[in-house]
């Protein structure tokens, strides 16, 4: 696998990444992707009318996406070939009430925090605006997405002067340390409006027609590739839309080649638990599964079979040994950037790896060419958890936790390895060709 193959693939990613600040623009533009390689949206509202060798995608709440091809094999005997990924990262989201106007006349966007970020890399960066509003056009609801791409708030620090402690004790009160400076107060303009006045001068969307948002704030400036060689990736959201257009990635190149039934989903919500909708604790697969196979004609008891005999992965970036925190980290099982995909393993079940699931993805590794790694967590240290426990729940399919080795995971801005991103995608070409057998 040449280094030019693998730069060229990092560079899409990077892109995917710079294009999508959040969940409903990371599902936006894995639509286009689809579309630009013949998968047909379906709706859940509508009658379907699934044949072998169709490719198909639907989205959830604009924010969840499911895509899968119809193999020209007994499905009943193939199983599904699942990856599951997640669009969402941790951010600042805007409250409703979005501005605090203070004595001083400063405007402050009124602020709480999705997921678990380190908040400390959130001060003194220029950042900007995206999500979606609704509106009401001709009398029916319409969801539009908005990118308010320029520097237009920040969260300054406190000067060292003023806190003398901030590099040996420093820590960050949720409701009133992290509020992002907007502008300077306006006498003319209305209480509360500051931000609708934002999204109107910049959109065009009459404030007037605005009847609510979910907004969050992303850092302005674009990752980049960086290193000596540049083989290494700065950038916001890796976690996860690496694992997303990865995926997404293995799905079109692949298409709906041979019999295997490919199914790829990218759920929202993970960083705050999933228990939404459009989250991977919802019904959202299980139902798509069930009725694509009822669709093509199954009986109860041959949607059984195929759960029987599917598989799954779920992909999430996964920790590589710090390099000044190395002890931190289990002594034996120590992934680094660059060595290939992570498998990941907990005992208590925050991963939902066991012998057999990590078996099949190895195998998928070998056949594709690619180094892969292992990770436990060190057994004092909890760690977090993914999207895995909750699919092979769900659906009681098999599956296995993997992901890119990454630093700083949860910053503003996180780190990997060019490398990584390219084998990643080619084992989940092999697994979708293969998928491993059952025991």
């Amino acid at each position: 696998m040449d280094k030019h193959t693998q730069q060229q693939f990092a560079e899409n990613v990077l892109q995917y990444l710079n294009d999508s600040p959040t969940a409903y623009h990371a599902v936006e533009n894995a639509v286009r992707m689809l579309k630009d390689h013949a998968f047909q949206e379906l709706k859940e509202t509508k009658k379907w009318s699934l044949h072998a060798g169709g490719r198909y995608f639907v989205v959830k709440n604009h924010s969840c996406i499911i895509a899968f091809t119809v193999g020209d094999g007994d499905l009943a005997q193939e199983g599904f070939r699942i990856i599951g990924a997640h669009t969402d990262s941790p951010s600042l989201k805007i409250k409703p009430g979005a501005c605090v106007v203070t004595p001083d006349g400063y405007v402050k966007l009124n602020v709480e925090v999705y997921g678990g970020a380190i908040l400390s890399t959130w001060f003194d960066r220029p950042l900007a605006v995206a999500g979606r509003v609704i509106v009401e056009q001709d009398g029916r609801l319409t969801e539009r997405l908005i990118k308010i791409d320029k520097p237009v708030c920040i969260i300054p620090n406190l000067c060292i002067h003023l806190n003398r402690d901030c590099n040996t004790n420093c820590s960050y009160n949720k409701q009133t340390d992290i509020l992002p400076l907007l502008s300077m107060k306006v006498e003319e303009a209305e209480k509360g409006d500051y931000l609708l006045n934002l999204i109107q001068s910049e959109t065009g969307i009459a404030k007037a027609d605005i009847l609510d948002y979910e907004l969050f704030l992303y850092e302005y400036q674009k990752g980049i590739f960086m290193g000596q060689n540049e083989e290494f990736i700065s950038a916001p959201r890796i976690d996860n839309l690496c694992m997303v257009y990865a995926g997404l990635s293995a799905l079109t190149e692949l298409g709906n080649s041979g019999n295997s039934f490919k199914v790829f989903a990218a759920f929202d919500h993970e960083e705050v638990g999933s228990t939404s909708a459009q989250g991977a604790r919802s019904g959202i697969l299980p139902h798509i599964l069930e009725r694509i196979s009822k669709n093509l004609g199954l009986t109860d008891d041959a949607y059984f079979q195929a759960l029987a005999n599917s598989t799954s992965i779920s992909a999430d970036t996964a920790h590589a040994v710090h390099p000044n925190y190395s002890d931190k980290h289990d002594p034996e099982n120590r992934p680094v950037p660059g060595g290939g995909p992570v498998i990941k393993y907990s005992a208590a079940q925050r991963y939902s790896t066991d012998a057999f699931s990590a078996s099949y993805f190895m195998e998928a590794c070998k056949r594709a060419h690619v180094p892969y790694q292992k990770y436990v967590n060190r057994n004092d240290i909890v760690g977090g958890s993914t999207i895995g426990p909750a699919l092979s729940s769900l659906t009681t399919i098999p599956t296995v936790d993997i992901g890119t080795p990454v630093l700083a995971m949860h910053s503003i801005r996180e780190f990997g390895a060019v490398a990584d991103n390219f084998y990643t995608k080619e084992a989940f070409r092999a697994y979708y060709e293969d998928g491993g057998s059952s025991v």
